[in-house]
């Protein structure tokens, strides 16, 4: 049984060495824990810090593509690595090291594919009551979107059983927490999550500038994945509204036609013929939408597939990475 702890790093070498030395090298029922570092075009000698604290696995990126791309190649380099279990991190030394154990318990005991570090976001003392909010907020629509139960859905302290990460894809450049979650949640992978401390702040969020980037940012990745899983719901309830609002106008302006009224009503004839066709129209963006969405789910069971047969039976031929440092 193979652990790997994967850090996607920008910029990280002055938080890096605390947070290498902090993970733990033996967990129990875990026969090899190893580190890889996922260098998103860091400046700051991030790579050469990596090296210098003697992580495992090394993969350089030139150049920065965002934290849920450099998240996507961390899960992928740690497939290939013949990873069991995968743990996420973050550089910054948020998360404990000591918290892994308790975070890959419930895939050891086959309970759940990926368990999630809940920060009780109620007793960290740096987030103001404008953040806890919005966390909070952010946690109940994943809840509702995907169906899960995850409390804390921003934290990347994260693990993955072999299987989930290979039914994982991401989409998003932005951020891939709750992507993540209303996608595993979509596909049925069981996902659960354990209670875990953070360290005292190193620095400031580089994903979060302010609330506002946030929140419209977090908007559009819950929508879109939204969409992509239940398009027909969505467009249909809407394309419902609008043609029950627009039956409404039409059986109004019916009746002030029947009393001899209708002269002065044309302009709710229109609107009812608008809504109708809104209507309609809507509908039918959602059959068209389900069927793109039935068509992306056998494109992801094909990738599942191809991810098994890459990873799994032919493990003894491939050959070592020349990202490896």
């Amino acid at each position: 049984m193979k652990l790997i702890i994967q850090i996607p790093c920008l910029n990280e070498a002055a938080t890096l060495p605390q947070t290498i030395a902090d993970l733990p090298r033996e967990i129990p029922g875990i026969d090899e824990v190893e580190f890889l570092v996922v260098d998103d075009g860091s400046t700051d000698g991030t790579l050469a810090v990596a090296r210098s604290c003697g992580v495992d696995h090394l993969v350089r990126l030139p150049v920065n593509h965002g934290l849920a791309y450099a998240f996507g190649i961390g899960l992928t380099e740690s497939l290939r690595r013949d990873a069991d279990v995968i743990v996420n991190t973050d550089g910054d030394n948020q998360y404990r090291g000591e918290d892994i154990p308790a975070l890959v318990q419930p895939i050891l005991n086959h309970e759940a594919d990926i368990v999630i570090g809940d920060r009780q976001i109620d007793t960290i003392p740096h987030f103001s009551q404008l953040k806890k909010m919005l966390q909070k907020i952010g946690s109940w629509v994943v809840r509702w979107a995907s169906g899960t139960h995850i409390p804390d859905a921003t934290s990347g302290f994260r693990a993955f059983s072999r299987d989930a990460a290979m039914h994982l894809n991401v989409y998003s450049s932005y951020t891939y927490t709750l992507e993540s979650i209303i996608q595993a949640g979509k596909m049925g992978i069981v996902i659960t999550h354990v209670p875990v401390i953070t360290n005292k702040r190193t620095r400031d969020s580089r994903l979060i500038h302010n609330a506002f980037d946030y929140v419209m940012r977090s908007a559009i990745t819950i929508t879109r994945i939204l969409l992509m899983y239940e398009a027909l719901r969505f467009f249909f309830t809407l394309g419902a509204f609008l043609f029950i609002l627009g039956t409404i106008l039409g059986v109004r302006f019916l009746y002030f036609l029947f009393i001899s009224q209708g002269e002065g009503h044309i302009q709710s004839l229109i609107l009812t013929a608008v809504l109708l066709v809104l209507g309609f129209q809507t509908i039918l963006l959602g059959l068209l939408g389900d069927l793109i969405a039935k068509n992306r789910k056998l494109n992801e069971d094909t990738l599942y597939q191809l991810r098994i047969l890459r990873y799994d039976r032919f493990e003894n031929k491939r050959s070592p990475s020349k990202n490896d440092k």
